[in-house]
């Protein structure tokens, strides 16, 4: 009587593991399934058997019995294997006596069975444990991925408070600029005019200086609107992006004294007005970092659609970008990503060969919204 060894045992279980019908029944091994499962594990061990019968005692087909038992362990657990494979190793006995086996010794068929069903426990405790450890891998993966899904869920919520607090801020502060300091820089400028008035007669000279200062005054009420305006900036409309684009770029012109240019290739019209508002910070940002940080005297904003995307261009002929250790910690690019990873936007800043410094945002468009 031949009997299989562990080495050919532990090569078929790998094998066995490896094709996806075993996960199947692991995952299927519910206790709606398991009834099915019990009913094909006796039905495979008859078959088997009544195989095992015809072609006689010379021929062994003991391998095939661990086909069961593995679907035992797989589909209930190690208890019912331990039966299916007692269960195996006495159809495979019986099947040789019936099919004419004779032994010289009663020990032989005893010894060959215990021969038997200790393999197939080797292999009932092996896929019981692999099984065990998946199950627990498996638990262990659910368990992280849903920690980490509300941490990303969490970050993200702590992210949004973090910008409605900041436009909150600027809109606190563009209050300040326009009822507080610009309020109080007209009624310096008309004390001054006041002040001119009465000095005209005495001293021409005197009264020029003074009709200078209030100029200046004048100039600095001007600044302060056009910050407070900037600052107040109210949620763009999703099809007024272009226009309030152009009024940056004049802005710009006017308060920075740079050439900058608004380009408009195609009548854009975003899904969200929140959406946007974004891109137009975005835009603010950039052209903010290449006056300040780049000394740009030159600015050009494109906004465009190809492809069924948005795309807007902040291109400057600045000094180009920081290095890779201040980079890192600028905050107003982090802040630019991070508006960008909101209305799911590709952003990007780069140094074009000619110098300066290009950024680029890519928004795939979404559907119009009613």
């Amino acid at each position: 009587m031949s009997t299989p060894d562990n080495a050919s045992s532990a090569q078929g279980l790998l094998r066995m593991l490896r094709d996806g019908f075993w996960r199947r029944i692991i995952a299927n091994s519910d206790r709606a399934h398991r009834r099915v499962f019990v009913a094909a594990t006796f039905v495979l061990v008859a078959v088997i058997g009544f195989a095992d019968f015809l072609t006689g005692f010379e021929l062994s087909l003991l391998v095939f019995y661990l086909l069961p038992v593995c679907m035992a362990v797989a589909a209930v657990g190690w208890r019912f294997g331990t039966f299916t494979a007692v269960l195996s190793v006495a159809t495979w006995l019986c099947g040789d006596i019936l099919a004419g086996a004779r032994y010289g010794n009663p020990l032989v068929p005893g010894w060959n069975a215990l021969i038997a069903l200790s393999t197939y426990l080797v292999v009932v405790w092996l896929l019981s444990s692999v099984i065990a450890l998946q199950r627990e891998m498996e638990e262990r993966v659910r368990q992280r991925t849903a920690a980490l899904t509300n941490e990303i869920a969490e970050r993200e919520r702590l992210e949004k408070v973090v910008l409605e607090i900041s436009e909150r801020e600027r809109r606190t502060i563009g209050h300040e600029l326009h009822d507080g300091l610009s309020q109080h820089l007209t009624g310096t400028a008309l004390v001054a005019q006041a002040v001119g008035a009465k000095i005209s007669a005495r001293s021409a000279e005197d009264a020029a200086e003074v009709t200078r200062i209030v100029s200046l005054i004048e100039q600095g009420i001007e600044q302060t609107r056009s910050l407070a305006k900037g600052l107040l900036l109210a949620e763009i409309e999703r099809d007024g992006l272009s226009t309030a684009l152009g009024e940056l770029a004049a802005a710009a012109r006017k308060n920075f004294r740079i050439a900058c240019e608004f380009q408009c290739l195609a009548d854009v019209d975003l899904g969200k007005s929140g959406t946007a508002t974004h891109i137009y910070r975005i835009a603010e940002e950039a052209l903010r970092n290449a006056v300040r940080h780049g000394k740009a005297t030159r600015v050009s904003i494109t906004l465009s659609e190809d492809a069924g995307c948005v795309g807007l261009e902040v291109r400057d002929n600045g000094t180009g970008l920081p290095s890779p250790e201040r980079r890192g910690q600028g905050l107003g690019l982090r802040i630019m990503a991070h508006r960008a990873a909101i209305v799911g936007a590709e952003f990007s800043i780069q140094a074009p060969p000619d110098g300066g410094t290009r950024v680029q945002c890519q928004l795939p468009k979404m559907r119009k919204q009613p």
